[in-house]
């Protein structure tokens, strides 16, 4: 019994989506339709990140991977009142993925 409840959770978790090995892949389309999402990690305000960089205005600089995680996750608590992203997982690699091809 206890076999089944746990292959229907790993199930339930590849059909919504995710990955029960961290396995997902980060793109650069993923992190653009992440960049003009208002519901991005749960923003409570609506705003998205285009909202105040549009085209990557205000990003020029972000630059250094490490360094573009924290500016990212100031921007989602602090202005998006939503919540932090892990850096290590592919959302977040993802967005980083689209920022610097803004910065070229």
């Amino acid at each position: 019994m206890k076999k089944h409840i746990v292959l229907a959770a790993v199930c339930a978790l590849f059909l919504i989506g995710g990955s029960a090995f961290g396995a997902e892949k980060s793109s650069t389309e993923t992190g653009k339709e992440m960049f003009n999402d208002p519901k991005l990690s749960g923003s409570a305000n609506g705003s998205s990140c285009n909202s105040c960089h549009k085209g990557g205005k205000g990003l020029e600089n972000a630059g250094e991977k490490k360094k573009l995680t924290k500016l990212i996750n100031n921007c989602l608590v602090g202005n998006m009142e939503g919540e932090k992203m892990d850096g290590r997982k592919a959302p977040m690699r993802s967005l980083k993925k689209y920022v610097q091809t803004l910065n070229n």
